[in-house]
């Protein structure tokens, strides 16, 4: 008789959830489109993972406008401002928090994110993790014989690489500043001063680029060194042949890219059910079979070597809500300091 009841309550819960998904499609459906600003690369991922969703979900659009975090950061606040908020969905490390901080940023999560290990979902409901990341320094493999590819930092300051390595200078992670701030947090105020000193002398190249420009230009010869490259972007290059390699300069710095969704959507639902996709186990396999490296359990990596368990390399683990503009603009005012433009 118990067991009886425990499976109808059981059956009855799972039809609710059934129902609940169902509404949400349904509602999704009615706003018929969703509106993403992302920090992805557009045909890496961003253009993938719309077509997935779209064949899934008939009837709902997806409108995806890249950029990088800080220019979300301003869009979605002057469309705010403006009364006129377009965004539904965003991701980006360093938008979170000024986002947060504005009340700009919806404290929601979906069902998909109870797959999460600890440190890759927000404990406080705010995001998940749409894949992690690992930064450190990438070569052109023509350009520099696998004799002479750096292992250390310390190895960044042989006169060599002098004028031959690259960085981006824009306000962002993944740039000159947030170099900065590693080089910091390893070595300490002290010597990792000492160290940005030593390193000016090398006339690293600086570029408003992106990184993902940067890496491209490497690849293509201007550039021996990009001192700042994402490893999954290094990964998606060389599976198509390209001459460039990843080297992990311990211990590498790592966060999780955040999804997350904005308080003012004008397409909640739709929002709701793009954001529960790229977070499913169906969404995150579409970031592995890219390139991308997931936190997801049921998403393992393509390459492993790339990760820090098959690459032997170790992790300077850092939350996403670190990243905020008050630190970015720190390490921005240190690095402009040493390295005067």
């Amino acid at each position: 008789m118990l067991k009886g009841l425990l499976a109808l309550a059981a059956c009855l819960v799972a039809n609710l959830a059934s129902a609940a998904d169902a509404a949400l499609i349904e509602a999704a459906r009615r706003e018929g489109k969703v509106v993403w600003y992302s920090t992805l690369i557009v045909d890496q991922s961003l253009r993938p993972l719309a077509a997935a969703f779209e064949a899934k979900y008939p009837g709902v659009k997806v409108e995806y406008l890249r950029q990088n975090s800080s220019d979300i950061v301003r869009r979605i606040m002057a469309e705010t401002k403006a009364g006129s908020p377009q965004a539904d969905v965003f991701d980006g490390n360093s938008a979170l928090q000024p986002l947060k901080q504005a009340g700009l940023v919806l404290k929601w999560l979906p069902e998909s994110a109870k797959a999460y290990p600890a440190g890759y979902v927000d404990p406080e409901g705010y995001w998940g993790a749409n894949h992690v990341t690992y930064i450190s320094i990438a070569i052109n493999t023509d350009l520099v014989p696998k004799a002479q590819r750096p292992k250390t930092f310390d190895d960044l300051l042989d006169p060599r690489w002098k004028g031959k390595m690259v960085w981006s200078t824009a306000p962002d992670i993944g740039t000159a500043a947030s170099f900065t701030g590693n080089v910091l947090a390893v070595m300490g105020q002290d010597n990792g001063m000492a160290y940005l000193r030593k390193l000016a002398q090398q006339n690293v190249v600086a570029s408003l680029s992106s990184t993902r420009q940067i890496l491209d230009q490497t690849m293509a010869g201007e550039y021996a060194i990009s001192l700042q490259a994402w490893n999954h972007h290094v990964l998606i290059s060389a599976l198509k042949g390209a001459p460039v390699a990843w080297i992990p300069l311990d211990p590498v710095p790592s966060t999780a890219s955040i999804t997350a969704m904005t308080t003012n959507a004008p397409h909640p639902n739709a929002g709701k059910l793009l954001m529960d996709f790229v977070l499913s186990e169906e969404g995150q396999k579409i970031f592995v079979r890219e390139g991308y490296f997931s936190a997801h359990p049921g998403a393992p990596p393509s390459d492993p070597t790339y990760t820090p368990e098959g690459g032997g390399y170790k992790v300077r683990m850092t939350p996403p809500d670190f990243f905020d503009t008050a630190q970015l603009s720190r390490w921005q005012a240190i690095f402009k300091d040493i390295f005067p433009q």
